[in-house]
């Protein structure tokens, strides 16, 4: 169950209608997920999965969308936050999956998107192809990359606008957040007439660490790591690519909530895009012209709110979601109970 149903209310905001990040209109998700032994041995084993996030159902190389990001901590292995950043926009669907199928999952991406776009490569430009991971290695045989190509392009078909699937399904399969089962967590707040929606891959914290769940009836795992997670962000207010970057920094301040401290070795990192703006691929303008919001307006205060109440309740609901999975080497990690 989501944490809400279990009494516990985070912020002062109110939630969209599906409490996630597809309550943004046009934001679609998918997941696949790989749940199988790969061998007869029984030590191997594929715990694992592909998450897709586009920021609408259409071309999203023809028709980009605002975009920044945010390292909090710098310990990760993603694809794309360069261009991101140096141009402001978001020209593929956001994939996330295990620390070693970032490259079959490129490919994947890659291939649909060519597929779309013949223009690719030939009489346009290349494409930025964004992918964020997480190290999913204590259940999954990640050394034996189950993940493969189709599995990316799969998880982008499959998307669509209903409540997201959370827990341990798609690229949060494998996942350990604060030593009990993590994965996709999502939530949204609503913001003065907009909305703004977080999904997160969690992955990271020790139990002793975890704030919200001190009390939980099941022991976490001894064995931990610095872990990482992915944060995503979306929202339909009218922000420049500045003050997405802006926002997508409170993001923090909802991971800190829940008892995390940036490791050393963790991959803290928040992709945010507006969906207020459709930015053309094909245009002879020069000039183009677009209304964004006052940065000294009170709405911005309130957006940076939000971004810290989702963030802290999509990871929270990633924890409540998930349930208790066998891995390989006959591992397993227990879902929380409270």
């Amino acid at each position: 169950m989501k944490i809400r149903e279990a009494g516990k209310i985070i912020g002062l905001l109110s939630t969209g209608l599906k409490n996630c990040i597809t309550d943004v209109e046009g934001v679609i998700v998918g997941h696949i997920t790989l749940d199988f032994p790969i061998d007869e041995s029984g030590e191997n084993y594929a715990c694992t999965g592909v998450t897709a996030i586009l920021p609408h159902k259409g071309n999203v190389f023809k028709e980009k969308v605002t975009a920044a990001s945010y390292v909090i901590n710098g310990f990760g292995k993603t694809t794309g936050l360069v261009q991101i950043n140096e141009l402001g926009v978001l020209e593929s669907p956001i994939m996330l999956t295990n620390t070693f199928a970032v490259p079959a999952v490129t490919q994947g991406t890659l291939e649909y998107m060519l597929a779309e776009n013949p223009e690719i490569g030939d009489t346009t430009g290349t494409i930025n192809v964004v992918v964020g991971e997480c190290n999913d290695s204590y259940l999954n045989s990640i050394r034996q990359f189950p993940v493969k190509p189709e599995h990316a392009i799969e998880a982008i078909k499959g998307a669509s606008d209903r409540q997201v699937d959370e827990g341990a399904v798609g690229a949060g399969k494998g996942m350990i957040c604060f030593g009990y089962k993590g994965g996709i967590g999502s939530s949204s707040r609503k913001v003065e007439g907009y909305t703004i929606g977080c999904l997160v891959l969690s992955n990271f914290g020790k139990k002793e660490e975890l704030v919200a769940f001190r009390n939980a009836k099941e022991k976490g795992l001894s064995e931990t790591s610095d872990g990482s997670i992915i944060m995503l962000l979306a929202t339909d207010a009218p922000l420049s690519d500045r003050q997405l970057r802006r926002v997508a920094k409170r993001c923090g301040i909802g991971l800190g909530r829940t008892g995390s401290h940036f490791s050393h070795g963790s991959g803290d990192i928040v992709i945010a895009f507006s969906t207020a703006h459709k930015i053309e691929h094909f245009s002879v303008d020069g000039l183009e012209s677009r209304i964004q919001l006052r940065e000294d307006h009170p709405i911005m205060n309130q957006l940076f709110a939000g971004a810290a109440e989702a963030a802290e309740e999509a990871i929270l609901n990633s924890l409540s979601q998930a349930v208790t999975t066998k891995g390989r080497a006959g591992r397993m990690v227990q879902r929380i109970l409270f």
